[in-house]
């Protein structure tokens, strides 16, 4: 955005998903069903390329802010498939899962408002939210954002931001590419209280003066420059 934009209020697309129960493995442990404690910016980029049909169809310029809060947390049993050295099925598996339940996302889009109301309002895909069994509501607003700095409640915000915000910092995905042999990770500050009233530069907040700090892309192609791993 030039320097004129950022001067004036934009409209952007306010989406809100809930989720009466998700489940966010974290991919730097193995064997363990370890949750984050939000969803990685590549989860939700990916449920946002289902409603289009496909990472084809979602323009590499597009990027979006997100906040997440869940209002509770557990741990059930999952029965898992493993694969032993030779890549066969072994025998089912039960193990401890950790969950977060009665979640809400919210995301801001202000990229082709238009064309991402009639994507969310009839989804080429289900649209789900980290497992696939996990379905998710999904409702959007159109608002406007304003420039400026914001609360961080329960904004997900990019490593580097100022002044340091609450809670912790996150090593998350932000791009899988599309035959998943690589994966983008970057840092990510996350209060998952929600009620940090600690003022970060984000660039934007919405009318209630939350804070809106756009991620990195997630888009496949728009994987470089950034930390890769391999996996």
């Amino acid at each position: 955005m030039t320097t004129a934009e950022v001067r004036m209020p934009v409209e952007a697309l306010e989406v809100t998903v809930t989720a009466p129960i998700v489940s966010f493995r974290n991919p730097l442990y193995a064997g363990v069903q370890v949750s984050l404690p939000c969803p990685p910016p590549s989860t939700v980029g990916g449920m946002l390329a289902a409603a289009a049909g496909g990472w084809d169809e979602v323009s590499p310029e597009t990027r979006f802010a997100m906040a997440f809060h869940s209002r509770g947390a557990g741990i059930d049993l999952e029965t898992y498939h493993p694969l032993d050295a030779t890549g066969r099925k072994a025998e089912p598996t039960p193990r401890e899962r950790e969950f977060l339940a009665d979640v809400t996302l919210t995301v801001w889009l202000t990229l082709h408002v238009e064309l991402w109301e009639r994507r969310l309002r009839r989804p080429v895909w289900p649209l789900r939210l980290g497992r696939s069994q996990d379905l998710v509501r999904v409702t959007s607003r159109r608002v406007m954002l304003r420039p400026g700095s914001g609360r961080q409640g329960p904004a997900v915000l990019p490593e580097g931001i100022a002044p340091l915000p609450t809670g912790i910092l996150l090593r998350l995905p932000t791009s899988v590419a599309l035959n998943r042999h690589h994966t983008r990770w970057d840092g990510y500050h996350f209060d998952a209280s929600g009620r940090s009233d600690t003022m970060v530069e984000s660039g934007w907040a919405d009318e209630a003066g939350q804070a809106v700090a756009y991620l990195p892309s997630v888009h496949p192609t728009r994987m470089r420059p950034g930390p890769l791993q391999e996996g």
